[in-house]
């Protein structure tokens, strides 16, 4: 993950920042607002770590998975939604309203039993 997507969603990381340093101060965090160099110069006094430590901690975090609402962006949802009619069967759009085909009130056989 780069920091470029971290600061352009930083709402969204706040919580997982939270959860990876819950001694943190969540609305500190929150007025950091994406700068990197703020947040690794909080990190770094907070925790009374030298820069690099600090920074190599970020770089660490940064390895790790990306919050779903993170991903979702405006400039790549029309793509999905485009690609996801693979799995739509023929007739259906997939931005479409599935109550509209009147499926999904009607309750599925659990997967791999007889009906």
């Amino acid at each position: 993950m780069k920091w470029t997507d971290i600061a352009s969603n930083w709402a969204a990381f706040v919580p997982r920042i939270t959860t990876r340093w819950p001694e943190l101060n969540e609305n500190e965090v929150i007025a950091i607002d994406g700068n990197q160099d703020a947040f690794i110069a909080y990190l770094a006094s907070f925790n009374d770590q030298d820069m690099t430590t600090a920074k190599s901690e970020v770089d660490e975090w940064m390895m790790g998975e990306q919050p779903t609402d993170a991903v979702m962006h405006p400039t790549r949802d029309n793509a999905r939604i485009s690609a996801s009619s693979d799995n739509i069967p023929a007739g259906e759009d997939p931005s479409d309203d599935d109550r509209r085909f009147g499926d999904d009130t009607t309750p599925q056989p659990p997967v791999a039993r007889p009906d």
